[in-house]
C-alpha cells in the first residue's frame, strides 16, 4: 500500500475535515454526514480552527476515532495515515485516539447537537447519510447531557430503560420516547438531535412524536407497541454512569519513558501539583491522569524514533497500568500544548525564564473608557472591569446575622473579622445592572459567613434575581471591587478588645499600601514587625505618638502619589516621609528591631492558561465536568449551571430553569478549586451569573454575543409541540404505520403492525412473550378493528361520497373526522384539492382549514 500517494488535499476553507479508512484507503466523508460513525471503520479527523478569538489561543487537533467493530488492519492504517498527515502539516497539531463511546470532550464538541453510531458501514460507495430515504425502521438509543451521542440498539422493548432517551425512526415517523426518570435538559437535547436527523436525513419532512407521558400519549404507544410488541414486565434501570468526578481528575502523574534495548522503561517522577521545569525537551514524558487521560509529551528535542513510538508506548502504558483499552490519549508536542494539559501544571510559561507581558502577574495599564469597555467586550473580560467603577455603592455589614447599613463616609474600611455586602449599581448601553459582592474577612465566624450568603440571597430576591454575585475573599479582590473605593480600600486586623470589635487595642500599627493608580490600590494592615516590609512597596507605621512614611527602594512615583492620597483615611496626624535605608531609630524600635524582609516582590506568575467551559452535575455527591472546548454562547442552555474558568476568576452561570442545583453552584466551584490538579488558590473570586444578567466580565470571553438571545429562545415545550404539530398529526401517523407494508421494510427488520397482528398467537408467543395482564380486552379488540374494519380506510381508498360532508357519527371505524381529507385515494384527493396530498399538508394550518370548510371535509 502506497500510503502518501493515498493523502488526501485538504481545503483551508473548512475547520473540520473527516475521511474515512476504506479498503486502507483515504475516502472523505460528505459534511452533511459529519456526526454520523460506522462501528465497522475507523476515521481520521482534522480540526484547524480559522478564526480562533484573539484574546485566546487553541490547538490544532488530529484524531483517529476507532468504531467497535474495527478491524486491527483499519486501526493500523488510521495511526498510519495519521503520522503522515502530522508530517505534512508540521508538529503543531495534538493528536488524539478515540475510541467509540469513550470519545474525549475535544471530539464531542466538533458536533452539535450530537454523535450517531451506525450498525455495518457505508458501502463501497462511502454513502453515509441518503436524505429522503423513508424505508427505515431502527431504533437508537441517546444518551448524554451536553454530549450527546445516538446508538443503533435492537429493536426491541429489551433495549429500553427508564433513564435514557430513545428514538423509533421508522423513516415517515421518528416517535421520541423519554425514560421517567430523564431530566429536562437530557428531554431538550435529545429533541434537539431528533430534529436534526429529520433535517438531515428526511429533507425535514418526517413527522416527530414525543412521549413524555406513556399514559398521555397513547395513540403514539399504539405505534410503538405495533413494530415492538407489548412489552412485558416493568423497565429496567439503566447501567451506572462511569462519569469520572473532579476529585478522581485532580490525581496526576508524571513519568519518564524511554527505550533500555528491547525494554521499555517508565520512570515515576512527580505527582501533583506539577511544575513546568520537570519537562525536559530531549525526553518523553507521560502524565497520567488517574487512568482517566493519558498524555504523552514529545520534547522537541526527542528522537524521531521515540516521537513515531509515541501512541504504541502511550497503549503499552494503558495495559502495563491495567486501564482499559478506550482510555483517551492525546500525544502533545513541546511547544503545542492544549490548555488542557497547561492547567495539569500550577504554571506555565510560554518560554520558561522569560515573564510574558499580559500576564497574571503584570498590571495592564490602560485609560478606562466606559463606552470603549462596553463596545469591547473582550478587553473588558481582560481588564476584568465592567466599567470605570463610578456607579452607585451601597455597604452593608453583617452584624448578629443580618446586615446594618455602613456609613457612606467610611465605605471602603473594612475589618478582617467581619462580612460585608457592597451592591454596585451602574448602567449598560441604558440598562441598570447590578453586582453584588460578597466580602469575607479571613478571621471571620462560620455563622457569619452563613448570614452573608442568606443575606445576599434576600438582597436578590428585592431585585427580582437580577444581581450578579461575586464571592470574594480578603487578599483576592478583582480589580473593579478595588475600583469601586476608588483607591480608598483599606483592610484593618481585627482585634476583639474593651474598644470594641473591629478595634485595634495595638498602639503600633503598620499598613502595606499597594497600587499605582485609583483602580487597582488597596491597603492592608499587617504585623507591626520588620520582616513585613518589601522594598517593592510602601509602608504607613502609625504609633501613639507618630507616623512614618516609609517608601521602599523599589517603588515608583505613581505608587507614592497614590500612598500619601490613602494614608489620610487612616491617621489624620502628620506623617514623616522615611525613606529606605534612612530610618530614625525610633523608626525600627517600635517594630521591634531590626529583622530580615524582601528586597523586592517576587513577580506575579506570567501564566498563559486560556478560558475553558465546563457543564456542571453532580453524581454521587461528587461534582463531575464536561468541556465543551470549542465554547460560544449556544453552548449555555437554560437547563444548565456552567462553569467558567478564567483562572483568575471562576464564573457560574445559572440557566433559568437549572432548577435545585442552582442552590450547589457556589459549593461546586470551591470544589472545582479544591481538587484542581494545579494546586489552585481557594481565594480565587467566584461569580455567580444569571441567565439575561452578564456582566461584561463574562460575556467578553465568548467569541460573540448577543444580549437578546434569550428572548428568542423556544423553551423546549414549544420545540417539542411544534415537533409533532396538532393533536390531528397522530392520526396521520397511525395511518402511516397502518398503511406500512411488510415489503417496505429492509428483510432484516421486524414487519409493521399490520403483519404483527396478522401472526397467529403462538408465533407471537415466542416472539414477543406472553401478554401482560393489564393489557386490557378493549385495547385487544381496538387493536383488531383495525385490522378488519379500517384496513381500507388507512390505505386511503374511502370514497369520497363516505368522507364529504358527513358527521363524525356517520363516518367509518377509524376515521378520524379531523382528518376525513386523508383518507381519500390519491387520485381523488387531486380531483377535489386541485394538488397532491404533500403539498396540501404543507400549506399552513389555516389555509388547510379554509380549503376543508370548503370542500366539506371540515
Amino acid at each position: 500500500m502506497d500510503i502518501k500517494k493515498d493523502l488526501p488535499a485538504i481545503d483551508s476553507h473548512r475547520d473540520l475535515h473527516i475521511w474515512i479508512i476504506e479498503n486502507l484507503k483515504m475516502m472523505p466523508v460528505p459534511e452533511r454526514a459529519y456526526g454520523n460513525f460506522f462501528e465497522k471503520y475507523c476515521y481520521v479527523l482534522l480540526h484547524v480552527p480559522r478564526s480562533p478569538k484573539p484574546t485566546q489561543e487553541v490547538s490544532n487537533n488530529l484524531h483517529y476515532w476507532i468504531g467497535k467493530e474495527a478491524s486491527a488492519e483499519a486501526q493500523g492504517a488510521a495511526e498510519a495515515f495519521l503520522q503522515l498527515l502530522e508530517e505534512a502539516l508540521g508538529d503543531q497539531m495534538v493528536q488524539h485516539r478515540e475510541a467509540q463511546g469513550h470519545e474525549s470532550d475535544c471530539f464531542h464538541s466538533y458536533f452539535h447537537p450530537g454523535v450517531i453510531y451506525r450498525k455495518g458501514g457505508p458501502g463501497s460507495d462511502c454513502k453515509h447519510v441518503e436524505t429522503n430515504m423513508y424505508n427505515i425502521q431502527r431504533l437508537l438509543h441517546i444518551i448524554g447531557r451536553k454530549h450527546v451521542s445516538a446508538a443503533e440498539v435492537e429493536l426491541s422493548w429489551n433495549s429500553f430503560n427508564k433513564n435514557d432517551i430513545f428514538l423509533l425512526d421508522l423513516g415517515k415517523v421518528m416517535i421520541q420516547w423519554n425514560g421517567p426518570e430523564t431530566s429536562m435538559s437530557e428531554k431538550s437535547r435529545g429533541l434537539a438531535l431528533t430534529c436534526s436527523l429529520r433535517e438531515r436525513e428526511r429533507g425535514g419532512r418526517a413527522q416527530i412524536g414525543v412521549v413524555n407521558d406513556e399514559a398521555e400519549a397513547s395513540d403514539l404507544m399504539w405505534i410503538m407497541e405495533a413494530v415492538l410488541g407489548c412489552r412485558v414486565g416493568s423497565l429496567r434501570a439503566a447501567m451506572p454512569s462511569k462519569s469520572i468526578s473532579q476529585l478522581q481528575k485532580a490525581n496526576v502523574r508524571l513519568y519518564n519513558v524511554y527505550s533500555r534495548g528491547k525494554d521499555l522503561v517508565v520512570q515515576e517522577l512527580a505527582t501533583r501539583p506539577l511544575t513546568q521545569d520537570l519537562l525536559q525537551e530531549t525526553d518523553c514524558y507521560i502524565l497520567d491522569q488517574c487512568g482517566f487521560k493519558i498524555y504523552l509529551w514529545r520534547g522537541r528535542r526527542s528522537s524521531l524514533q521515540e516521537k513515531k513510538a509515541a501512541f504504541s508506548r502511550a497503549v503499552g502504558f494503558i495495559k502495563a497500568k491495567g486501564y482499559p483499552t478506550y482510555t483517551s490519549v492525546e500525544v502533545v508536542n513541546d511547544g503545542a500544548e492544549p490548555v488542557a494539559f497547561k492547567q495539569l501544571f500550577q504554571t506555565w510559561r510560554k518560554d520558561l525564564g522569560r515573564i510574558q507581558s499580559g500576564g497574571t502577574g503584570k498590571l495592564i495599564q490602560v485609560n478606562l473608557d466606559v463606552e470603549k469597555l462596553h463596545s469591547q467586550p473582550e478587553l473588558a473580560a481582560q481588564l476584568r472591569m465592567v466599567d470605570d467603577g463610578s456607579g452607585k455603592v451601597e455597604m452593608w455589614c453583617i452584624q448578629n446575622l443580618t446586615r446594618k447599613p455602613v456609613d457612606p463616609k467610611h465605605h471602603g474600611q473594612l475589618s478582617s473579622g467581619s462580612c460585608y455586602l457592597v451592591l454596585y449599581t451602574y448602567q449598560k448601553l441604558g440598562r441598570v445592572q447590578y453586582i453584588l459582592y460578597l466580602w469575607q474577612g479571613h478571621q471571620a465566624m462560620a455563622d457569619e459567613s452563613k448570614a452573608l450568603i442568606c443575606n445576599a440571597e434576600e438582597l436578590d430576591l428585592m431585585y427580582q434575581g437580577a444581581l450578579v454575585q461575586v464571592h470574594v475573599t480578603m487578599g483576592s479582590e478583582p480589580p473593579h471591587f478595588l475600583a469601586i473605593f476608588q483607591g480608598q480600600l483599606v483592610v484593618f486586623q481585627e482585634i476583639t478588645g474593651d474598644n470594641g470589635r473591629g478595634q485595634s487595642a495595638c498602639t503600633t500599627r503598620l499598613f502595606h499600601v499597594q497600587g499605582t493608580e485609583n483602580r487597582n490600590t488597596k491597603t492592608l494592615e499587617v504585623p507591626a514587625r520588620a520582616s513585613s516590609l518589601s522594598s517593592s512597596d510602601i509602608f504607613l507605621l502609625v504609633t501613639a505618638d507618630a507616623c512614618y512614611l516609609w517608601f521602599g527602594k523599589g517603588s515608583n512615583g505613581d505608587q507614592r502619589e497614590m500612598a500619601r492620597m490613602v494614608v489620610t483615611v487612616i491617621s489624620g496626624n502628620d506623617k514623616e516621609t522615611v525613606l529606605e535605608g534612612q530610618e530614625p531609630p525610633r523608626f525600627w524600635e517600635v517594630l521591634g528591631g531590626r529583622a530580615p524582609y524582601p528586597s523586592k516582590r517576587l513577580p506575579g506568575e506570567a501564566s498563559s492558561f486560556q478560558p475553558r467551559l465546563f457543564e456542571c452535575s453532580s453524581q454521587m455527591g461528587c461534582l463531575v465536568l464536561t468541556e465543551v472546548v470549542f465554547f460560544g454562547q449556544e453552548d449555555l442552555d437554560k437547563y444548565d449551571i456552567m462553569l467558567l474558568d478564567t483562572w483568575q476568576e471562576v464564573f457560574l452561570w445559572l440557566g433559568e430553569d437549572a432548577g435545585e442545583w442552582k442552590k450547589e453552584a457556589v459549593a461546586w466551584g470551591r470544589e472545582y478549586l479544591k481538587t484542581h490538579p494545579a494546586g489552585r488558590s481557594l481565594a480565587t473570586p467566584i461569580t455567580l451569573v444569571k441567565q439575561g444578567h452578564e456582566p461584561l466580565t463574562f460575556s467578553g470571553w465568548f467569541f460573540t454575543w448577543d444580549p437578546y438571545k434569550w428572548m428568542n429562545n423556544q423553551p423546549y415545550e414549544e420545540v417539542m409541540e411544534g415537533s409533532l404539530g396538532s393533536g390531528s398529526a397522530i392520526s396521520e401517523i397511525t395511518a402511516e404505520v397502518n398503511n406500512f407494508q411488510p415489503s417496505q421494510w429492509p428483510d432484516n427488520r421486524r414487519t409493521g403492525h399490520s403483519a404483527l397482528l396478522a401472526q397467529d398467537s403462538s408465533q407471537k408467543e415466542l416472539e414477543l412473550g406472553p401478554r401482560r395482564n393489564t393489557r386490557t380486552a378493549s385495547t385487544k379488540a381496538r387493536a383488531s378493528s383495525c385490522v378488519s374494519d379500517t384496513c381500507s380506510a388507512v390505505s386511503g381508498n374511502l370514497p369520497r361520497e363516505r368522507l364529504m360532508h358527513q358527521d363524525a357519527a356517520d363516518l367509518p371505524h377509524g376515521v378520524d373526522p379531523t382528518r376525513k381529507e386523508f383518507y381519500l385515494s390519491d387520485s381523488d384527493f387531486q380531483d377535489i384539492f386541485g394538488k397532491s396530498k404533500e403539498e396540501f399538508y404543507s400549506m399552513a394550518k389555516w389555509k388547510q382549514q379554509q380549503e376543508k370548510k370548503k370542500l366539506g371535509f371540515f
